[in-house]
């Protein structure tokens, strides 16, 4: 029992003083101006860096797919939830270029026409990025 509760007291005396260390760091960093680290522009450009890596493999990648993937799912459904309508995403097995079709009330598949494609890669992209950065730590 005695080597127990001194195990305890020395984990608890070097917990107390890895806090005063980091409270003595944090008022330096405060009067000298210095941000923290969580909270630098470096980190933020990392930040964004990352989730317009994994967007972009999101697109590319498991959209155009056909994938079942929780997070393409989640893009999907907010895709229909913004436009309206849902959206099913191809590459042509002869053409390099990526189809878009809309399905009407009654299940049938209608290409989009080019200008539209664009409005609605678009809103997938601005999704796409949103649904990401939330999901991410």
């Amino acid at each position: 029992m005695d080597t127990q509760s001194f195990y305890t007291r020395q984990m608890l005396l070097q917990y107390g003083r890895q806090l005063v260390a980091a409270r003595r760091l944090a008022r330096y960093d405060q009067l000298t101006g210095r941000p923290s680290p969580a909270g630098t522009d470096a980190a933020r450009v990392k930040r964004r860096a990352m989730i317009e890596r994994i967007s972009r493999e999101i697109m590319e990648n498991l959209i155009f797919s056909g994938s079942e993937n929780s997070i393409v799912q989640d893009v999907r459904a907010a895709l229909a939830l913004e436009l309206g309508e849902h959206f099913t995403f191809r590459y042509p097995p002869s053409d390099l270029s990526f189809q878009i079709f809309r399905t009407t009330p009654g299940g049938e598949e209608v290409e989009v026409a080019s200008d539209e494609k664009q409005e609605i890669m678009k809103r997938l992209w601005g999704i796409t990025l949103r649904i990401v950065d939330a999901t991410m730590l």
